[in-house]
């Protein structure tokens, strides 16, 4: 480990009848802060925000289903099941009070998903630059489903790099505020022993798959309309990645208005991994939105 950084444990769960890891890093019986991580990533990923939280926090972190340490589907990951598998760990490590959720990318759409889904189970959801997707167009369902049939039929691989090193250069790369020592360190625990001898990085390549199953923008709005718990948006500064990725000015506002107890807040000299840029900055807005008994039920921007 670099210096300074806080000690995870290793936890293993049977999880809807598969085995789930879980990163645990604090003292057991503090108040639980649970972190899920995006597509292509893991559960380390919040080393550095966990170092740089100041309270006494007991976080949780999976590695979803096909991630990780977790265990491997057959040839096909179906999104619902990433809210059965959370409901299934939340039930095992804390079946009673309401929690606090992070997360990040995939996982901010997740927590708030599952927040609108099961209204009285949490109490606050940071979602990290995540914010939906766009709408999918019903003539796009025959292509899609086509697409998924011949990925099915030539299964996907992942790139290999002879050795982390490699990997960590990759990850600078398409990362510049990263340092060396924290990309090695994200690469050490992202990656796994290749046949060749290299390293890839610890996903199954199911998951490059296209989803046949088109988004549609509406029903997620619908959830997040029943969500009762306090939540906060944080992204970037620019909102340029989030416009790239098809959520325009219009449906962005759209979205957080559906929310109850909504604010947001932007991160600035950040990308989309503002917790690996900014985790100071990130932690101290995590832990004043989860502290601040003031909270305020209007929008606040």
């Amino acid at each position: 480990m670099m210096k300074d950084m806080k000690p995870f444990e290793s936890l293993f769960l049977d999880l809807r009848g598969q085995r789930h890891h879980v990163r645990s890093w604090g003292r057991i019986g503090a108040r639980k802060l649970f972190m899920l991580h995006g597509w292509g990533d893991t559960s380390v990923t919040f080393q550095f925000l966990v170092d740089a939280l100041a309270g006494d926090w007991h976080v949780l972190a999976p590695d979803w289903r096909g991630f990780g340490q977790s265990a491997r589907g057959a040839d096909a990951y179906w999104f619902p099941d990433y809210l059965a598998d959370l409901d299934a760990l939340l039930r095992h490590t804390c079946p009673r009070e309401p929690v606090a959720l992070v997360g990040h990318s995939m996982g901010g759409n997740i927590a708030c998903l599952y927040a609108g889904i099961r209204p009285a189970r949490l109490s606050h959801v940071v979602s990290l630059d995540a914010f939906g997707l766009p709408d999918r167009a019903s003539e796009e369902a025959p292509g899609r489903y086509e697409k998924w049939l011949n990925q099915l039929a030539a299964p996907q691989a992942f790139r290999t790099y002879p050795d982390v090193d490699a990997f960590a250069r990759r990850m600078l790369r398409d990362n510049p505020r990263l340092t060396p020592e924290k990309a090695m360190f994200l690469a050490g625990h992202m990656t796994e022993p290749d046949v060749e001898g290299g390293v890839r990085v610890a996903i199954d390549p199911a998951h490059r798959n296209v989803n046949p199953v088109l988004y549609r923008r509406s029903e997620v709005e619908s959830c997040w309309r029943r969500v009762n718990a306090k939540v906060l948006w944080l992204g970037q500064a620019d909102p340029a990645w989030r416009r790239g990725m098809g959520i325009a000015d219009d449906v962005y506002r759209a979205g957080a208005a559906c929310f109850k107890h909504f604010s947001e807040q932007s991160v600035p000299d950040a990308g989309h991994h503002l917790h690996h840029d900014q985790p100071a900055q990130v932690a101290m807005a995590i832990e004043t939105f989860l502290n601040d008994s003031t909270y305020s039920s209007e929008l606040q921007r």
